[in-house]
């Protein structure tokens, strides 16, 4: 019975709204085309957009800490960048793949620097490195693109590894299971919480608030420097605008899974949920032969509904209890 209970309650929540969405948008998709539910266009589906919703699991723990990190898209190029500047310079492949990681890692812990040592609010810094990265990003390789990288390389981003699937989907498969247990199954994950909801109250309590932010930011760093050399194998070439714009899909998918943009609630499952429709929506466009505009403009509006829908569903809630209260 309190299984049953705790089901229902759950499909009353954002998570079962955003399955309902889902399911509505796979039989939409699939009625519109027969090749929609086919494995290849699924897993198609996934590769498309998977430096996005790798990224965007990270960024989930991010802003539950009431945080943001809008330099992240920006990291991808540089660190995509560097990697591209150093093989044109005669690195080893290996090797210029490990200096490009260390490129995010570097800079999530600038980013960590000043927002938990200086206090610098996480926006401001990250709207500067948004803006930095990427001009590194086109110092190093300027307005040329970098290709010719081993076939080994290129094949990580579009070749099968186990069965029809891509190394970078058994990497958001992996990330996505060790964030769920470091999130919801960890003391960590306790204390990204905690913080989220009231950075004061955690420091009363004894948690190393800086130590959690500054884990964080240098993990975003380095999860993005990965999603931007997966981006690179993928397409086979390196340019300065790599990853462009990426953060407006990044942060629509956390904030439409249920993330409070003011930190403190949401889950993984949540964003997985909010992943899938985007995916589901893009793909369903592109079938339906809808521009990437068009598909932007959409993605836009479904960050301003994500924002909205909950603050309009709290006012109800409280006015229904206000109502309740009087009666």
């Amino acid at each position: 019975m309190n299984l049953v209970r705790a089901a229902a309650a759950k499909l009353r929540s954002w998570e079962g709204f955003l399955l309902l969405i889902l399911i509505i948008t796979v039989i939409g998709n699939a009625i519109q085309s027969p090749v929609f539910l086919t494995v290849g266009n699924q897993i198609n589906l996934f590769q498309l957009s998977i430096e996005k919703i790798i990224v965007a699991l990270m960024m989930t723990l991010i802003i539950i800490n009431a945080e943001i990190d809008l330099s992240v898209a920006s990291m991808m190029g540089l660190s995509a960048c560097a990697f591209g500047w150093l093989f044109l310079h005669g690195i080893p492949v290996p090797l210029a793949m490990i200096a490009a990681i260390l490129v995010g890692t570097l800079g999530g812990a600038f980013n960590a620097f000043w927002i938990t040592r200086v206090g610098i609010p996480s926006l401001v810094v990250t709207l500067a490195m948004l803006i930095g990265f990427r001009g590194l990003a086109r110092v190093l390789v300027e307005d040329r693109g970098i290709t010719g990288f081993p076939e080994w390389f290129d094949a990580m981003g579009q070749q099968p590894i186990i069965g029809p699937f891509p190394l970078a989907l058994l990497i958001f498969f992996a990330l996505l299971i060790l964030l769920i247990v470091v999130l919801h199954f960890s003391a960590f994950g306790r204390y990204v919480y905690v913080i989220g909801n009231n950075a004061q109250m955690a420091r009363y309590s004894g948690v190393d608030i800086l130590r959690v932010k500054s884990i964080l930011f240098i993990a975003s760093g380095t999860v993005a420097a990965l999603a931007g050399l997966l981006f690179a194998a993928r397409v086979g070439a390196v340019r300065g605008d790599v990853a462009l714009g990426f953060e407006l899909d990044i942060i629509t998918i956390v904030l439409l899974g249920g993330v409070s943009i003011f930190g403190g609630s949401g889950s993984i499952f949540g964003v997985l949920l909010s992943i899938l429709i985007v995916l589901n929506l893009r793909n369903g466009m592109a079938l339906a032969n809808i521009t990437g505009h068009l598909q932007t403009g959409v993605i836009g509006s479904l960050l301003i509904l994500s924002v909205l829908i909950p603050n309009i569903r709290q006012r109800i809630r409280d006015a229904l209890e206000r109502y309740q209260a009087a009666r």
